[in-house]
């Protein structure tokens, strides 16, 4: 009896302690994204506003598009063993504020007040109506009152104890019948140019806010060149908004980050915003703005009606400069940036994701992000043929560390300081950033009928101290090129014309080095190869209906057609619904034909009927060519290449950029609680690692981060306007993509038996205009080979011939 006893205290013990383990362990992860912290809601997009440590615990606020008196959003705590708890506290709405006040020790974020103890109060909509974008330090009472600024414009004045609301400048939004109870509502209404309000910051005596869009222009819904947004300033009741520059701006913040500025008098405040040309970074030193200019990462963050960019930040994370997300790329910014101390700004990476906020919490960088969401907006194209929505909006938390922003995609940078602009003789173009990539190169252009000298001077040290570095003279109505040595060193570079000059163009194309090479990393084992014998493969769709889970419409490699659901788990089951099978196969069909090939390479004619040609790589697969995997942003795949594609109102497919060329058979890919997800695996793959297999064996999914995709291998390839092909002088070919690969060429023949002239022309700013690169001499029955240099990049190229003949030509990307 007593071993009876013995044996059942120590199964008890076993199972216990199974049991504790079990609810200690951490939650599953995949890439640094833990399925079981994602984020849901019922409206068309769920992003994440804010994420912020406060009293041993991380806070998360997401929201909705345009819910100014709440929504379905949630206010989550996040515990020290992540677990995602929902505050019952939450009322939703479109938040991304975020602030901690010093002296009562609370975290404001979103319309929520959290003491120490993590006690949270509530400053309800109808108090405070608005989509809540910026927090800032009282600029007479810092002790006892923050402001809350509004997308729409709106300033609030709130005491940080009673947490009393009085109105400064009303929000834009239509009052909501009967639901307005604003105890001290606002008497000024804002005249302020632009809307889509993203950031607030005091300092030097005046509160600042930034705009990034237009709602007053309809072509700011398909031209990213409108004129849009604000910089704007205010300094004390019954004032509305000074308009400081007519840009797009974002962040605002300063040396004192989320707890605001500890010395308002002298620190500096610092702005990052954009325009049709580059990024813009203002710098707000002793009362006075100083601008710069820095080339952009990704273009998928254009779009002047300021929907596509979300809260670009500038955060401390532990290190000795601060990290600025901006455009697709992961900067360097320094701590101590000023007008006189300039120097120091870099690029560490490129991107994917689409980050609203981040921060450093347990030793790891949390980002927040906006992953899936029901609705297009704007980023329809026929690429993605009937593609259903997903069926509920998403998004997840990212957890990595710090040093592995130094390991995602290579900087690649472009900008101008002018684009098709009037400029004056003599006068500076603003600063613009020449540190920090290893491959630098300058377009210019003019349209005059004398030839212009243009001179360029350098800030070597950032001290606001010019040298000239050098000068190009441009024949009338004619373009150059000039490419930088690597001795050529400074923190900044301007430009000055010596004359007036009516539509003048200057657009750098920057590049860092791409360490890459051709192999696949080890975590898409798994994923099918071409020579792979037998395949799992189907389509996917996110469910709606609160099922939280991802359907598949499976084909195992013996051809049998069934059904699974991924859920929080990662747990993929068999389920028996035919007509949920064919349900999804319908929904989340792959179009056929968008991008056809010929002998030379892949052709796609967009919906303007322009012909676009991309290098032909060597799948073969017949998978899904174009998906939105993160909001607004959409992944294309073709030709064994992964492709990054702006939204058509955000530059389309002539900004288009490689990401990384895998030659897989890649099926369907999908986002789920912030994971991409892939089908197209090997049979009897086995579970692990990135392969999620089904409870029966039968089929298998992968699935990581999108920023995974940079780990494929360097994008390559060969693209060829013409293969024997029939050419007419003066009939340029179709445009080639050229942008992002390392090393190219191209190679050309003909049939002549004569000297054939070829010339080379690339579109430099991505706008359809075509400029000489280079004049080609090729001798019948000869093949010429011409090596573009290291620092040469552009969006485009194409060829023109000055005979006729029949010639062939392949640009090749290695």
């Amino acid at each position: 009896m007593s071993q009876i006893v013995s044996h059942s205290v120590f199964r008890f013990c076993v199972i216990a302690l199974a049991v504790l383990q079990n609810l200690s362990a951490e939650p599953r992860s995949i890439s640094g994204i833990y399925p079981s912290l994602a984020t849901f809601n019922d409206e068309n997009e769920c992003g994440t506003g804010a994420v912020v440590p406060w009293a041993d615990r991380l806070w998360i606020i997401t929201y909705g598009p345009h819910k100014p008196f709440g929504s379905s959003d949630k206010l989550y705590e996040v515990t020290p063993e992540l677990t995602q708890i929902i505050r019952p506290e939450s009322i939703g709405g479109t938040p991304a504020n975020r602030m901690i006040h010093r002296e009562s020790q609370q975290l404001i974020i979103g319309p929520y007040v959290i003491d120490a103890q993590r006690k949270v109060r509530v400053i309800l909509p109808q108090l405070m109506p608005g989509r809540l974008t910026g927090n800032a330090r009282h600029l007479t009472d810092p002790a006892h009152k923050v402001y809350f600024a509004t997308m729409e414009e709106g300033l609030y004045e709130v005491d940080v104890n009673s947490l009393e609301v009085i109105g400064l400048i009303k929000d834009g939004n239509k009052p909501k019948p009967g639901y307005s109870k604003e105890s001290h509502p606002a008497k000024v209404a804002s005249t302020l140019p632009g809307y889509h309000g993203k950031g607030l910051y005091s300092g030097q005596g005046c509160v600042i806010y930034t705009n990034n869009g237009e709602d007053k222009d309809k072509r700011a819904l398909s031209d990213p060149a409108t004129p849009s947004g604000a910089l704007a300033e205010w300094r004390q009741s019954g004032d509305d908004w000074t308009l400081i520059r007519r840009n797009q701006f974002t962040e605002v913040t300063g040396p004192g980050g989320i707890l605001g500025s500890e010395h308002p008098d002298t620190d500096p405040v610092w702005s990052i915003g954009w325009d049709h040309r580059s990024l813009i970074l203002m710098c707000l030193d002793h009362g006075k703005w100083h601008p710069y200019r820095l080339p952009k990462g990704s273009h998928s963050y254009d779009g002047a009606h300021g929907w596509n960019t979300e809260w670009p930040r500038i955060r401390d994370i532990g290190e000795d400069k601060l990290l600025m997300t901006m455009h697709g790329i992961f900067w360097k910014f320094p701590k101590t940036f000023s007008a006189t101390n300039s120097a120091g700004i870099s690029p560490r990476s490129s991107y994917l994701k689409v980050i609203g906020d981040f921060c450093l919490w347990n030793n790891r960088l949390v980002l927040g992000c906006d992953d899936t969401a029901k609705s297009e907006f704007l980023n329809k194209d026929k690429l993605k043929g009937n593609l259903a929505a997903p069926g509920q909006s998403q998004s997840n938390l990212w957890f990595i560390k710090p040093a592995q922003l130094d390991d995602f995609g290579p900087a690649l940078g472009r900008g101008a300081v002018w684009l098709d602009d009037e400029i004056k003789a003599d006068v500076p173009s603003d600063p613009y950033l020449f540190s920090g990539f290893a491959h630098r190169a300058v377009h210019l252009n003019h349209d005059e009928d004398h030839e212009v000298n243009f001179a360029f001077e350098i800030d070597r040290l950032g001290t606001d101290s010019w040298d000239k570095l050098g000068e190009i003279t441009v024949p009338p109505h004619a373009s150059s090129s000039l490419e930088f040595k690597p001795e050529h060193q400074a923190a900044w570079i301007r430009i000055r014309s010596s004359d007036n000059i009516k539509s003048a163009t200057a657009f750098f194309h920057f590049r860092a080095t791409d360490p890459r090479d051709t192999q696949l990393s080890a975590i898409f084992n798994g994923l099918a190869r071409q020579n792979a014998k037998s395949t799992s493969r189907g389509v996917m769709l996110a469910r709606g209906d609160g099922l939280k889970t991802l359907r598949f419409a499976a084909t195992d490699s013996s051809g049998r057609e069934a059904c699974y659901d991924l859920d929080g788990d990662l747990n993929l089951k068999h389920t028996d619904d035919p007509a949920g099978l064919a349900w999804t196969k319908e929904k989340a069909a792959i179009p056929q034909n968008v991008i056809s090939e010929d002998a030379a390479s892949l052709i796609y004619v967009d919906e303007k009927n322009q012909r676009w040609r991309l290098p032909k790589g060597n799948s073969a697969s017949q998978g899904r060519v174009c998906r939105e995997v993160c909001t607004e942003r959409n992944l294309l795949n073709a030709g064994g290449t992964f492709y990054e594609l702006p939204a058509r109102n955000a530059g389309g497919f002539n900004k288009l950029r490689p990401i990384a060329t895998h030659n897989l058979r890649i099926h369907d890919y999908a986002s789920y609680r912030g994971l991409l997800v892939m089908s197209g695996i090997n049979d009897d793959e086995p579970a692990g690692g990135h392969i999620i297999l089904s409870d029966d064996g039968k089929v298998a999914l992968w699935a990581g981060a999108v920023d995974d995709l940079w780990k494929l291998g360097k994008p390559r390839g060969s693209v060829g306007p013409w293969k024997d092909s029939a050419v007419k002088t003066g009939v340029p070919s179709d445009a080639c993509l050229i942008s992002g690969y390392d090393k190219k060429r191209v190679i050309l023949s003909h049939q002549h038996d004569d000297i054939v002239h070829f010339l080379i022309e690339a579109d430099f700013t991505g706008t359809g205009r075509w400029f000489p690169v280079k004049a080609l001499e090729v001798k019948p029955g000869e093949t010429l080979e011409y090596k573009f240099s290291d620092a040469f990049s552009a969006y485009w190229v194409r060829l023109f011939p000055l005979e006729n003949t029949t010639a062939t030509a392949t640009f090749i990307y290695e």
